[in-house]
């Protein structure tokens, strides 16, 4: 790895126009975006979506800029995922067309992420969740830190996983992935790396080091002066993928991939009840406890979202993503997403009164009709 000596952090400001709640700014040809709203664990607003989405369609032309980094302003971490409970206000002021507007603008960000023509960087530190997966994991580089809490809680609210993160999640060794995604469980580091949401854990002591690195990185695949170079976007990209990491203090060992028997047996099949009932009645105790969760989500939250990380296994990013647009009229209009936010955010009392009583109540030509089906 280059040893560069840290530069001074890079005064930030707002893209013009737009909400204080991202800043950028643009050092040693990094573009940096910062998520900038600490007390709310940076959950993301409409406002911020479309921030995002302006200033890194302007990067992406912008000759000035190689690389872009992007973390989360406080000590808490990237963030917390989209603002759920300003879309329950919108949802029960009647007012759903802004709510579908926010996903809207949401996932056209992750689109752009995942497709973006420059290195896209993401500091995942501390909570990374929900939307902060999506603005995070969908890019070309995904840095991990060692005190990393990732999770798709949304189960728990009674919504299911979206901003593309079922790709991944799908797309992860054995029954890993639909372990997580029907569960909501929060991962460390390590395993966020095994499901395919990040690439690799650094130390959170190593961020000057990393972002020098990638500064020495740029300077480096673009020699001979100012001028931007024709091929610039393809050394960038080498450049970037060719940069090392610092290794982590202690390496830490994957929880999940020491779980793999249980998990790969119960979670087999396409049958949530089915799911459940292996669980519950399994010798593991950890089977046991991933029972319990399940049974205490929304029942028609886990069988959509076990059907839905089926149909992803088959899927590209791009049609997750489409997939997720799909659903997301249908659950602005079932009740469990706002009993759910009710209940976990709102009243805080942890006890929602969920719209079946069992998975087996689960109307499945409503799960069909959700999926356009």
């Amino acid at each position: 790895m280059t040893v560069a000596k840290p530069a001074p952090e890079p005064t930030f400001a707002p893209a013009p126009g737009h909400t204080p709640d991202v800043e950028y700014a643009v050092a040693h040809r990094i573009g940096r975006v910062r998520l900038n709203r600490p007390k709310a664990l940076n959950s993301l607003t409409t406002d911020m979506c479309a921030s995002l989405l302006f200033q890194l369609q302007t990067w992406a032309q912008d000759d000035a800029v190689g690389a872009v980094f992007i973390d989360g302003a406080g000590e808490k971490g990237l963030c917390a995922g989209g603002d759920v409970r300003a879309l329950r206000e919108l949802l029960l002021a009647g007012d759903e067309a802004a709510a579908l507007h926010f996903w809207e603008v949401e996932y056209a960000v992750n689109a752009l992420i995942a497709d973006y023509p420059k290195p896209y960087v993401a500091w995942m530190d501390g909570v990374v969740m929900g939307g902060g997966v999506g603005v995070s994991s969908h890019g070309s580089k995904r840095l991990v830190t060692e005190r990393a809490k990732v999770a798709m809680p949304e189960t728990i609210i009674g919504l299911f996983p979206d901003v593309g993160g079922l790709y991944y999640l799908a797309h992860a060794p054995g029954e890993l992935g639909t372990h997580v995604a029907l569960t909501g469980m929060t991962v460390g580091a390590a395993d966020a790396v095994v499901l395919g949401l990040a690439d690799g854990v650094v130390a959170q002591s190593d961020k000057d080091a990393v972002l020098a690195d990638l500064a020495a990185g740029l300077e480096a695949a673009r020699p001979g002066g100012d001028e931007p170079a024709a091929d610039d976007s393809a050394a960038d990209d080498s450049a970037v993928e060719d940069a090392e990491a610092p290794e982590p203090q202690v390496a830490p060992a994957s929880d999940l991939e020491t779980q793999r028997g249980w998990i790969d047996e119960c979670y087999a099949g396409n049958d949530a009840a089915a799911i459940l009932a292996r669980l519950q009645s399994h010798a593991d105790p950890a089977a046991r406890a991933a029972g319990q969760l399940i049974a205490a989500r929304s029942p028609h939250s886990i069988v959509v979202t076990l059907e839905a990380i089926r149909r992803a296994a088959d899927m590209d990013v791009h049609q997750v993503l489409a997939q997720d647009t799909q659903l997301g009229p249908h659950f602005a209009k079932h009740p469990d997403f706002a009993e759910g936010v009710r209940a976990l955010l709102v009243d805080k009392d942890k006890a929602p009164q969920w719209a079946d009583a069992s998975l087996a109540d689960v109307d499945h030509a409503v799960v069909a009709a959700a999926f356009g089906d």
